[in-house]
């Protein structure tokens, strides 16, 4: 066993005071709002000073920046391997690949939804660099759904007609929609079965090669 390789005890405490801030900014961020939340709305929640907190963000908004990035790298490993825009061969498969992926991004949201709520609702309204990141975020998702949606037309599974590039985008649409619902609604689940269903089968029954 290799000892070296696990972080020391106060590398573990760094990074999980880290991992509190982020937890404590975003509690504040629920019950105040961004703009309405200061540093020492959050240091007061953990008990902490503002050095503390600068010793490991710049500001509040570096705390946005960290979470966007931790995210997206999540959403994009749940994108590798098994369920790769190309690793779907038959509509069967591609269907399977769909419910894995739908649980993998609803664990995503469902643990912290004050992620979600914080950048649907209020990350745009930060300043024009923010917006554009986040637009980004959600051209790129469209692209790439697009991506799945030009291999079920490459191997015949999909219409051939298909406007890959529009579908791509009109899903990311209907994710962000669910992604709202949940959030009106978070203890629905059966309204959220409901709508999770509905958006699975516009996504097999709707592009599927007749």
């Amino acid at each position: 066993m290799n000892e070296s390789a696990s972080p020391s005890r106060a590398e573990r405490n760094r990074l999980q005071l880290r991992a509190d801030i982020i937890q404590a900014a975003f509690e504040e961020f629920s019950a105040r709002g961004y703009h309405q939340t200061a540093i020492a709305d959050i240091a007061r929640r953990l008990g902490i000073g503002h050095g503390t907190f600068y010793r490991h963000f710049q500001n509040k908004r570096d705390i946005l920046e960290h979470v966007i990035n931790d995210v997206s790298a999540k959403v994009m490993n749940a994108l590798g391997a098994e369920n790769g825009p190309t690793a779907a061969d038959s509509l069967e498969g591609y269907r399977e690949q769909l419910v894995r992926i739908s649980r993998v991004l609803t664990s995503i949201f469902a643990e912290q939804p004050a992620i979600a709520r914080l950048l649907l609702f209020e990350a745009t309204s930060i300043d024009p660099e923010m917006t554009a990141r986040l637009l980004g975020l959600l051209d790129m998702g469209g692209k790439m759904t697009a991506a799945y949606m030009e291999n079920g037309v490459r191997l015949g599974f999909f219409r051939q007609d298909l406007d890959t590039e529009a579908t791509g985008h009109a899903v990311v649409g209907m994710i962000l929609m669910s992604v709202v619902r949940f959030l009106n609604a978070p203890n629905d689940h059966e309204g959220q079965k409901k709508m999770g269903d509905a958006v699975q089968r516009l996504l097999v029954d709707g592009v599927a090669r007749r």
